[in-house]
């Protein structure tokens, strides 16, 4: 079916709200700026966006999905371990491709996703493809069991990789003097342990 003019138009404001960002910073993400860069009347995103902060939720919510897509098209292994460690290698190189969409999803303050309904279910599609690769596997702790155990384990791997991830895109790892060979061995080391702490529970 083909696209109507209003689709179309809906698509382009997000685009160019989502370039705004880029230039200018998301503190100054406006409506009426989106209007003028798109050379549409300041009434027309209205049509579409109540406010601000809708727009910045269909940019977010579009970011979750091309992060999701990243992830489902990583190298698929068989091997339980081994995919979840190309799961791994695929969410550090999105985050290294596209830092600004990391930025927005993960170090950015969002709108409330109760009221932007399909910004959380990008997020939490994107959740639940590690939520569910782990929840595959023969994983325990006796030590201590929990209710949905693959949801926290999900949250440890996450915090790890967007700590990871955000070290890269921060200026720190130079200011301490680590080269690229360095940073190529603490993600090999990190990814290792990862895999330890996991293979300790099965």
């Amino acid at each position: 079916m083909p696209r109507t003019k209003q689709e179309n138009l809906k698509d382009a404001l997000v685009d160019e709200a989502f370039a705004s960002i880029e230039e200018r910073g998301v503190e100054q993400l406006s409506l009426r700026d989106v209007a003028r860069r798109l050379g549409v009347s300041h009434q027309a995103p209205y049509k579409h966006f109540p406010s601000r902060n809708h727009i910045l939720a269909a940019v977010v919510a579009r970011c979750f999905q091309s992060f999701a897509d990243h992830l489902e098209t990583r190298p698929v292994s068989p091997e339980p371990f081994e995919d979840l460690g190309q799961m791994g290698l695929a969410y550090l190189d999105f985050a290294a491709k596209h830092p600004l969409k990391y930025r927005l999803m993960f170090n950015t303050p969002l709108p409330d996703g109760k009221e932007h309904e399909e910004m959380l279910a990008q997020a939490q599609h994107a959740f639940s493809l590690l939520r569910d690769r782990l929840g595959t596997m023969s994983l325990r702790d006796p030590h201590h069991p929990v209710v949905d155990s693959a949801k926290h384990d999900a949250l440890f791997i996450w915090s790890a990789l967007h700590g990871f991830a955000s070290l890269m895109q921060s200026d720190v790892t130079d200011t301490v003097g680590l080269d690229n060979l360095e940073k190529a061995i603490a993600l090999e080391r990190m990814m290792r342990r990862l895999s330890l702490a996991l293979n300790a529970e099965s």
